[in-house]
């Protein structure tokens, strides 16, 4: 019989609530640092607060995404690089807000792993609170979560949530949109949050570890390149769309590459015809193809090959829209039209190839 006072106890099963309450602690300041009007920014209780009459909007509709970072979190962890897997996380939901129209207001993250180490944790959530920070939004509260008995020591995992607000007659994609339309590319800052189970297995296939030199940036080993984070777009997007009010529509390039996302942007009679020459293939993205013997079309479809956004807009006005976006940091690239598709036509068609020789 065991002695009084010495039964089981929560963190002899491995769960540490003391470690919990010291991230809290350690992550305030970095959470207060995303206040922005509506919200404090400040943790600790059992539910972030947001005030919507401090928007000053007059007829505002909510809008609402979620995502993860999918494998790109195993070379972080594999690495040892935790600094900015935080704002791939935010950039993935953030991302999809703005392509509707929508300021983001506020976001919550779900981080779980197997032994709570709060130093890695604050890592990550600093990330997270740098991403929330550039894209204008307050990281008002998480959830930490111990589960030794789902995940292998060492291993954590990601996802986020965000809430963003759009007025109601200016939502995205409008119902405008027509073929003639053009279309603009924002360049990416690499292979963003997709894809990182193909890029793993041609890192395997090519014989490299992530500490060796990356093929396509000797300044850096191969992990660091890789990890380059998201690209956030909230604000050139916002930019755009409130200063020329002539942006018709907007698609993230994420999992399914061009050929599933930009369609989704557009009516079903409409489709796209994109010169694949002009897309500005990155480094990345050519030792991709190169070392994994990595097929265009498989490529279009899991990558975004250098383009991480999309933008339509109206021909007499694309000078006018690129210049907002080149002047909020962007790089602008004309991609090619809209079209019509009569019949249940393909929808996304392209004339020219990938320089990814």
């Amino acid at each position: 019989m065991a002695e009084k006072g010495r039964g089981l106890t929560y963190a002899g099963a491995g769960v540490d609530i003391d470690a919990g309450n010291r991230m809290v602690d350690m992550i305030k300041p970095l959470v207060r640092a995303t206040a922005r009007p509506g919200a404090d920014a400040e943790i600790g209780g059992f539910g972030g607060l947001f005030d919507l009459k401090r928007l000053g909007m007059t007829d505002p509709v909510l809008v609402a995404a979620t995502d993860g970072v999918g494998t790109k979190v195993k070379i972080a962890i594999e690495t040892g690089r935790h600094k900015t897997i935080g704002i791939d996380l935010v950039a993935m939901s953030v991302n999809d807000l703005v392509v509707q129209g929508a300021e983001p207001l506020f976001f919550l993250d779900y981080f779980a792993c197997s032994k709570l180490d709060p130093e890695i944790g604050t890592q990550v959530v600093a990330g997270i609170a740098e991403g929330c920070r550039q894209s204008g939004c307050a990281l008002i509260g998480g959830e930490t979560a111990e589960m030794p008995g789902i995940y292998q020591p060492g291993d954590y995992d990601l996802a986020g949530f965000a809430v963003g607000a759009a007025e109601r007659d200016q939502l995205l994609p409008r119902a405008d949109i027509a073929a003639g339309d053009v279309m603009l590319g924002l360049a990416s800052s690499g292979v963003h949050s997709n894809g990182f189970s193909l890029v793993r297995k041609v890192a395997e296939h090519a014989g490299l570890t992530w500490t060796d030199k990356a093929p396509f940036d000797p300044g850096r080993t191969l992990g660091e390149a890789v990890l380059t984070p998201t690209r956030l777009y909230v604000k050139s997007c916002l930019a755009a769309i409130r200063e020329t009010h002539a942006v018709k529509a907007l698609a993230h390039i994420t999992g399914g590459g061009f050929p599933d996302n930009i369609p989704r942007a557009l009516p079903r009679h409409l489709g796209v015809r994109i010169d694949l020459a002009r897309v500005p293939a990155l480094p990345v993205f050519k030792w991709l193809a190169s070392a994994g013997g990595v097929a265009e079309a498989e490529m279009l479809r899991t990558f975004n090959c250098g383009i991480g956004m999309v933008v339509v807009v109206a021909p007499g006005q694309a000078a006018q829209v690129r210049a907002v976006f080149e002047r909020n940091g962007d790089t602008v690239v004309d991609l090619g039209e809209v079209i019509a598709v009569p019949g249940g036509g393909e929808r996304m068609q392209t004339v020219g190839t990938l320089k990814l020789a």
